[in-house]
């Protein structure tokens, strides 16, 4: 599940709230065991997620770097890339 918590600092333009909650999502989900929590355990595991959500907002405002944002377009190019010759067949 994790693999697919994309980084999301220093794009241009930057991370959404959305692509920032999706990953919150996706971390809880992990450290959770939870693909959907249960009723017992819904009001835990959403505010688990508005949390993490929040600090990983946080986060990425308080980050400060010299490099140039990268390009998402460009990065996704670069990831099916990677991906294609990771999975070509041998």
């Amino acid at each position: 599940m994790c693999r697919n918590i994309k980084p999301l600092y220093n794009f241009e333009p930057p991370a959404t709230e959305d692509e920032v909650r999706a990953a919150a999502l996706q971390f809880v989900r992990k450290i959770s065991g939870y693909n959907k929590p249960s009723a017992a355990n819904e009001m835990a595991f959403n505010a688990a997620v508005e949390e993490v959500a929040a600090a990983a907002s946080s986060l990425l405002a308080a980050l400060e770097t010299q490099a140039p944002p990268k390009n998402r377009d460009q990065e996704a190019v670069k990831a099916r890339i990677r991906s294609a010759r990771r999975f070509a067949s041998k």
